[in-house]
């Protein structure tokens, strides 16, 4: 059994004594117990330090402590310090995010007359400009909420018009979560130190996540070049004369800038851990290549990979690995105490779990919540934007093209990644949403409209039942050209075309059906919109119009809707098919994904991808990048279920038209919608936690291949497929997939055929 001991230490940069033991209960980042922590301990007297470590050192050698239930009665013998080293963090949050905000500051709904407003579209389209717009806020001087090419918002940002003070609700990842980051970051920065990059190469492998929502470089400071590359021209070479605000130098006295003063501080501190990574890399990556006689530099992609599975395995033991992350966290940690403006909640660790702020002075509202939403360059080693998963603010923000405040809540979240796979899935994030909206807007880029994302999120919104709630922003109108089109109605004309296509090629996987519903709603509610990134003011008259029918539209949708007069009837008796077919699609992808087998429209995902997504699942997510078991297996039965439902064996009465008959499917859709999030989040995560780390405790030569069949061994066991011989778990899966379409069905005034329950189907 391991000895676990602890020490007192001083942290650079930051007073008093902190203390340091590896947690016996908490996981490192091979998944095994031993996390070495770092806490605070309040104090700058060496000697009452030196009592406190004798406490821990008392609790870590009784195992009869290792156990949350003897907190209290640990209060009573030993420091409270002491206490909350050790068992925070090994009690299991009890709210999410979500009610965190709502219990700051309450969303209102329909009930108090308000439309709730959904943005979907892929990064870059123009979902925050447009929300800018909608809010009256200035792209220079308010600079919020943030936007760029790039992905930017990688939080959930709701914004309430409503009279009365400003009010901001802001909440942060987990510490868990970002360790996980900051950690992943460290090894990348060691690979390519293993690969003799430049010092600004691995600075920037360092600062900057592959996934790109954790940016250090905005809290920790940008890295200062040290002389411009002879292969890149200077800055005005790349002068295209346009006048973009976004890359406008901050005025002399700009209050959110980084002094430079400050920013040499941060660059001393980069700098050393630089050579922080070079001495990690030096002492304990260089020995495993060293032992396996393999020369990284010159080595094939295949025996990289194998190398550096290895390589990270030795890194994630070193002391000076774990050393340097809390180094890096403490550093995080100091920035958080910067801000003085509002108020915080955070854990005993110092690390925030809220933030609340009031004002009626608007200028100083928007200042401070930059803040936590910002990507100003000249703010970089400032801001807490990475640490945020949700800002939620109120006020009397509104467009300036109409009159009043309209009554909305615009929730803007991340963009959709630009991926050519066609079997890409929309986020479990924003698929929850879709019940709770009242209107889905999709953004989309007029230029180069209807791609693979903006085409998952129309399939997963018809087939889920939400076409009713569906419109479509296609920004950058103003950038189509062409000799053919020579006005704006004959570049509406193009673009609908393209809609039209896009929407006939998912014809044959959603149905006919569904897909004339969708662009019946695309056709009614699309608006053509141009010159987003600059000031309202300066908006040409048309698309100023656009905007006010857009939210005209959105209004409207807190009014009732009609309750069809018709309803459907269902035998189950082709269920099962549909569940087949979801189910060995579901497979397909997944195995290519994995690397057992080979299909031409899924991508092969890199072994670190597979590995970086079994780490966030053994962590309590579901999802990793462009890697989402939970949402494919969603869109795969929702699709499946749905085709099902365009068949129904009879109706209440004849139906009158097909919009009728799609109304009143469309709520049976949206009622097992809700229900598969659960199902497939308890399936595929929950119940198969042990097998997880299972599979991400896998080391050594050939563990990213076992490691993979071992996942797809998870996703047999959690999705099995129908077949002639069906297990006692195959029996049980199609049993509680029938339930659900079964209690959908009901719950929105539809019926099953006498003789055909669930419980007669199985048997």
């Amino acid at each position: 059994m391991a000895i676990y001991t602890s020490s007192k230490s001083q942290t650079q940069g930051r007073p008093g004594w902190s203390i340091n033991f590896r947690h016996p209960l908490r996981r490192d980042a091979r998944n095994k117990p031993g996390l070495k922590v770092r806490r605070g301990l309040g104090t700058t007297d060496a000697s009452e330090a030196e009592h406190l470590v004798a406490q821990m050192n008392q609790l870590l050698a009784d195992e009869r402590w290792w156990s949350v239930t003897r907190r209290a009665e640990a209060v009573a013998q030993f420091d409270g310090r002491v206490v909350d080293a050790f068992y925070d963090e090994v009690e299991p949050a009890t709210s999410d995010s979500r009610s965190i905000r709502q219990s700051l500051l309450p969303l209102p709904g329909k009930d108090d007359g308000y439309s709730r407003v959904l943005l979907v579209g892929t990064t870059g389209a123009g979902k925050t400009s447009l929300v800018r717009h909608l809010i009256g806020t200035d792209p220079d001087e308010d600079r919020f909420p943030s936007t760029s090419t790039a992905k930017t918002t990688i939080a959930d940002t709701e914004v309430v018009i409503a009279p009365g003070p400003y009010k901001a609700a802001v909440t942060f990842f987990s510490e868990a979560d970002t360790r996980i980051g900051i950690e992943e970051c460290i090894f990348n920065a060691c690979a390519a130190t293993l690969n003799d990059d430049t010092d600004e190469r691995i600075i920037e492998r360092l600062l900057n996540h592959p996934d790109q929502r954790l940016r250090l470089s905005y809290i920790l400071g940008s890295w200062k070049k040290a002389a411009v590359s002879a292969t890149i021209a200077a800055d005005d070479d790349w002068d295209f004369g346009g006048d973009d605000p976004a890359e406008k130098l901050p005025s002399i006295g700009d209050a959110d800038a980084v002094p430079q003063s400050e920013a040499i501080v941060h660059q001393s501190r980069l700098q050393d851990y630089l050579d922080r990574i070079k001495e990690l890399t030096e002492t304990v990556a260089d020995p495993v290549l060293e032992d396996l006689d393999i020369d990284f530099k010159i080595a094939g992609p295949d025996d990289q990979d194998a190398a550096l599975e290895l390589v990270e395995s030795e890194l994630s033991q070193s002391p000076l690995f774990s050393d340097l992350a809390n180094d890096m966290i403490d550093d995080i940690l100091a920035r958080v105490d910067a801000v003085h403006a509002g108020k915080f909640d955070r854990k005993r660790s110092g690390w925030p779990t809220q933030w609340a702020f009031e004002t009626d002075d608007r200028s100083e509202f928007i200042r401070q919540v930059r803040w936590f939403s910002s990507n100003y360059a000249p703010s970089f080693g400032r801001l807490l934007t990475p640490l945020v998963d949700g800002v939620r603010v109120s006020g009397p923000f509104a467009p300036t093209f109409v009159v009043g405040f309209p009554r909305l809540v615009l929730i803007d979240g991340q963009g959709l990644g630009h991926t050519p796979d066609s079997s890409a899935s929309v986020t479990t994030q924003i698929t929850r949403r879709f019940a709770e909206a009242d209107v889905i807007v999709l953004v989309d880029n007029a230029e180069q409209p209807v791609q693979a994302s903006p085409l998952a999120v129309l399939s997963a919104v018809g087939t889920s039942g939400h076409y009713g709630k569906l419109a479509v922003v296609f920004t950058h109108f103003d950038q189509i050209k062409g000799d053919n089109l020579p006005g704006p109605v004959e570049k509406r004309q193009h673009v609908m075309a393209s809609v039209r296509n896009g929407v006939g090629s998912l014809r044959e996987t959603i149905g006919g059906g569904v897909a004339n519903s969708l662009m019946r709603a695309v056709e009614h509610d699309a608006f053509m919109l141009g010159g987003l990134q600059g000031h309202s003011n300066k908006l040409p008259g048309a698309v100023k119009n656009e905007l006010r029918l857009l939210i005209e539209r959105c209004l409207k949708a807190v009014e009732p809707v009609k309750v069809p007069e018709v309803a459907p009837r269902y035998s189950l008796l082709g269920l099962d098919f549909a569940i087949q077919a979801a189910t060995q699609k579901f497979h397909d992808q997944w195995s290519t994904r994995l690397g057992l087998a080979a299909r031409s429209s899924v991508p092969k995902a890199h072994w670190a991808s597979v590995k970086a997504l079994n780490r966030r699942i053994v962590s309590g997510l579901d999802s990793y990048s462009s890697l989402q078991p939970v949402a494919d297996v969603i869109r795969e039965l929702q699709t499946q279920v749905s085709r099902f439902l365009d068949s129904p064996a009879g109706w209440t009465r004849e139906p009158v038209n097909d919009d009728e008959i799609q109304d009143a499917l469309a709520n049976v859709r949206q009622a097992v919608f809700s229900t598969l999030h659960d199902l497939a989040r308890e399936r595929l995560i929950d119940d198969e936690q042990p097998q997880w780390n299972l599979a991400f405790d896998l080391r050594g030569s050939g563990s990213t291949f076992k490691r993979a069949i071992e996942i797809k061994s998870i996703f047999d066991d959690a999705a099995p497929v129908p077949g002639p011989a069906m297990t006692p778990n195959t029996l049980q899966f199609l049993e509680t997939v029938r339930g659900l379409v079964a209690n959908a069905i009901k719950a929105s005034g539809g019926s099953l055929e006498p003789g055909h329950t669930t419980k007669e189907v199985a048997s």
